[in-house]
């Protein structure tokens, strides 16, 4: 970063109690890690422990702070979709923040069984929304005035981009998924009840993803995890859609500054200046395998088309001028960093990958196909 990013402390000020939805996932496990880390909060972590969720990195950070689970890392096994039990983990929680990471994320598996992700992320933002409404109606002058709810959210929701442009803060929404259109409605949910019901909120909408601790069924670990087995490489159509690839430890700064010093009722985008086509992905990380598995060279023969998926979008990209102006935040790493330390530690961390596609019943076969080859 051009600027030193505040420390998480800072940022938090006099917020001691931060309720995390999502916390055993991908992106709401940095979040956990860094706030126990770098702060002296207490972290409520609600999350249904679905196939993707894992404790494992927390318990490592714990770990190293020599802290046992249960005193400032708190798990709620809590499914969104109950609303009793969601109103009840908010009130145990009696939060100074809210994250709202959890969702169902994956647009392959939207395809293949859609009704998850309306129910988890359209029902589950609602109950969530109310329960926390009913917070702030009970929570002091002086700590109503600090509250933010954040919401969490995804690029995917503007749509499709042709070759030119970025997706900003006023691009139209236009979900082509079942994924991105459950997440559309979940956004819009949330700023309806900032607007009706005074609830103060901050939105942020990212790109792709990635980093250490993904559930090994997005492309990166994919593609690392297959080229290290010396196994057949899928790459979707012609392989030519962009994605703007984000590291995951520069989302949570970003995360952090609209969460802490977001204007209320404001949307912010975040983008890693890191557009690249599926296919540069995957023959990068080909290059870097063949560095690590020179024997196995070259990688990239293992590459192997296959048929599209279904209402594939052909860009994403975004312009993060809002988020960089009014609060600081730039990417401290390029794709090209951030993708070597993603390769090198999938490839430290098989038996990690292979536990969790067990825990989940997962063969890492391909998913979403809704029509024969």
């Amino acid at each position: 970063m051009s600027q030193t990013m505040p420390s998480t402390a800072d940022l938090l000020g006099n917020r001691r109690r931060i309720l995390v939805t999502g916390g055993a996932g991908f992106i709401g496990g940095a979040v956990v890690r860094r706030l126990l880390r770098d702060s002296d909060a207490t972290v409520f972590n609600l999350d249904k422990m679905g196939y993707a969720s894992d404790l494992t990195s927390i318990q490592e950070v714990l770990a190293e702070q020599g802290e046992a689970d249960g005193v400032r890392h708190r798990l709620q096994c809590v499914d969104l979709k109950d609303a009793e039990a969601v109103d009840a983990a908010v009130r145990e929680a009696n939060p100074d923040l809210v994250m709202h990471l959890a969702a169902e994320s994956h647009v392959d598996r939207s395809i293949s069984g859609p009704g998850e992700f309306i129910s988890s992320n359209i029902t589950g933002t609602y109950n969530l929304l109310q329960a926390v409404r009913s917070h702030v109606e009970r929570l002091s002058e002086a700590r109503a005035a600090a509250f933010r709810l954040h919401h969490i959210s995804t690029d995917e929701v503007f749509g499709s981009l042709g070759a030119e442009g970025r997706f900003s803060e006023t691009t139209p929404y236009d979900p082509r998924s079942p994924y991105s259109a459950s997440k559309a409605a979940s956004d819009h949910l949330v700023q309806a009840w900032h607007h009706t019901f005074g609830l103060p909120v901050v939105l942020t909408n990212c790109s792709n993803n990635y980093g250490p601790w993904q559930f090994p069924e997005k492309l990166i670990p994919v593609v690392t995890l297959k080229a290290a087995a010396g196994e057949p490489i899928p790459l979707y159509g012609d392989g030519l859609n962009v994605r703007d690839w984000l590291y995951v430890e520069d989302h949570v700064d970003a995360l952090l500054l609209a969460a802490c010093r977001g204007q209320s009722g404001r949307s912010y985008c975040v983008g890693g200046h890191g557009e690249k086509t599926n296919k540069e992905v995957v023959t990068t990380i080909c290059n870097q395998l063949d560095q690590h598995h020179p024997n196995n060279a070259p990688h990239a023969h293992l590459i192997t088309r296959v048929i599209d998926r279904p209402g594939h979008d052909r860009r994403y990209a975004i312009d993060p001028t809002r988020i960089t102006e009014e609060l600081g935040w730039q990417p401290r790493h390029n794709v090209e960093q951030g993708l070597a330390a993603t390769v090198a530690w999938y490839l430290q961390h098989q038996d990690w990958c292979s536990k969790v596609r067990d825990q989940a019943n997962y063969d890492g076969g391909r998913l979403g196909l809704n029509r024969p080859q």
